[in-house]
């Protein structure tokens, strides 16, 4: 059995990667999905096509390689976190569009807790924050707007998940309904501390515990799928959230080591080892994957808007036609010429946890062009990644030597050497960038044999890029000065 499966379903995309023994990519295959906006900050999928689009991406994928059912030894998911889908147990048919992370629809409700004092019991149990980004509201608002959905939920005949928990339970023909501890630590909904569904976070938010997967670890065979023919009988035996799967694939096993993920959103995580710790600055806590079967902890920073500034230039500004346009359209520019961009066009998440901040664009003069505008957009993105890197440091105390990266946009080497100079330190590209995937393929292969240890994993990693720093000590400062002057006009725009 050569291959590891992954199957990474993301905000705007689904994938499929196979790798091999070496942790190499052998094939891929992706397909992109419709987003929705009913309104103003609201953000849906629908579930039927993130499903159709995944188990097509594992077709593909395995027709590519030339790779059959058997020649997969496992199967490893990874998935965008805190978006939400409930649906029917008898059916298998969502009761309502999918509400993704990005959405805000809630922030009234949240607000409305936090002014009640829930905030400090929250953050206490969850490690999170009260906030629309994560799962329990979006639930609460389905529970509450469809017409007799709360009641069928508090008889069992609705079952709610993340999207691994969706994508699980139809891959093995609705016998299994589970989910792993990264994605329940997202929820708002479950006990970091004692690692299990707290029933006070469930009063709170009104969620029936009846709904609720069965949580099980990030390594742990977990079920076979059954009604994909192309998978079938492949175990199912890793899961995480895409940023705990990245910190694994990273090799960020060690207290201390960090790594920032560039995907629709940037997710800037270190790994704290077994103890829980509440932030101080703003950041949350999280459960991060393990090999080990035991309760391990993240201090986390989410970024809503990353990669998907570049989206915003290409789709709404039309500046460019491809995403990977962006760089040489800014490369042809030597600077901003002035010009800062504040991507706040769903509030401010890490450190500022801002629902209301508006998105600004300043600094515009008579000469400002198109590279100038993609240049700013592209520093905005390491400017966000230096605030919450700024709020890590804070707490722990330790100095960071190197940031490691992956995702999409950090094969942008311009984007990487602006991190670079920004932050002062070096940033370390791996060979194989697509290690959200790697990550869950590398949980997936442990926990069925097909790594012999995680040590294994670490003595075959080489092949790193390195980006050292430039800018002087000055330039940084003034530079960042300024972007924090933009981002208070953010925070302050009505």
């Amino acid at each position: 059995m050569p291959y590891v499966l992954a199957l990474d379903q993301g905000t705007t995309s689904s994938r499929a990667i196979l790798f091999d023994a070496s942790g190499a990519i052998v094939a891929v295959a992706q397909k992109e999905f419709r987003q929705f906006y009913p309104q103003a900050g609201w953000v849906e999928h629908d579930p039927m096509e993130i499903l159709t689009s995944q188990i097509g991406c594992a077709d593909d994928v395995l027709a590519k390689a030339g790779a059959r059912p058997r020649e997969v030894a496992a199967i490893g998911i990874t998935n965008q976190r805190e978006t939400v889908i409930v649906w029917d147990r008898a059916t298998g048919k969502p009761i309502h569009p999918a509400i993704v992370w990005q959405d805000r629809r809630t922030a009234a409700f949240c607000k409305e807790l936090e002014e009640r004092g829930a905030g400090e019991t929250v953050s206490a149990k969850t490690g999170l924050v009260l906030d629309p980004y994560f799962s329990a509201t979006k639930v609460k608002w389905i529970l509450d707007h469809v017409n007799g959905a709360r009641a069928r939920a508090q008889r069992g005949e609705l079952a709610f998940g993340t999207v691994d928990s969706w994508l699980i339970w139809h891959l093995t023909g609705g016998k299994k309904h589970v989910t792993d501890v990264t994605n329940a630590s997202r929820t708002l909904l479950y006990n970091i501390v004692k690692g299990e569904w707290d029933q006070e976070m469930l009063a709170i938010f009104d969620v029936p515990e009846a709904i609720l997967p069965e949580v099980k670890w990030s390594s742990e065979r977990v079920g076979e799928v059954t009604s994909a023919p192309q998978l079938g009988g492949v175990a199912i035996a890793g899961i995480a959230g895409d940023q705990q799967a990245a910190l694994f694939g990273q090799l960020c096993w060690s207290e201390g080591e960090a790594k920032n993920t560039y995907g629709t959103g940037c997710f800037l995580l270190q790994n704290i080892g077994t103890g829980f710790m509440r932030s101080r600055h703003k950041l949350i806590t999280t459960i991060a994957a393990s090999a080990q079967k035991r309760l391990e902890y993240a201090l986390e920073g989410s970024i809503f808007i990353g990669g998907a500034v570049v989206q915003w230039l290409r789709d709404n500004l039309k500046l460019i036609g491809a995403s990977a346009e962006v760089e040489a359209l800014a490369a042809g520019v030597p600077d901003t010429g002035g010009v800062v961009f504040v991507p706040a066009f769903v509030g401010l998440g890490a450190p500022h946890w801002d629902a209301h901040a508006a998105g600004m664009l300043i600094g515009l003069r008579r000469d400002t062009g198109p590279g100038h505008i993609a240049r700013a957009a592209l520093e905005a993105i390491a400017f966000q990644v230096a605030d919450v890197l700024e709020a890590v440091h804070s707490e722990t105390g330790a100095t960071l030597t190197a940031l490691r990266v992956d995702g999409g946009a950090a094969v942008n080497d311009l984007l990487m050497q602006f991190q670079a100079d920004v932050l002062g330190v070096p940033v370390v590209r791996p060979r194989v960038t697509e290690t959200t995937a790697l990550g869950a393929a590398y949980l997936a292969g442990l926990a069925t044999g097909f790594w012999p240890s995680p040590e294994a994993l670490r003595a075959q990693r080489r092949g790193d890029m390195r980006f050292e720093p430039r800018m002087v000590a000055g330039e940084r400062a003034e530079r960042r000065a300024r972007w924090q002057k933009a981002v208070e006009r953010a925070k302050a725009w009505v």
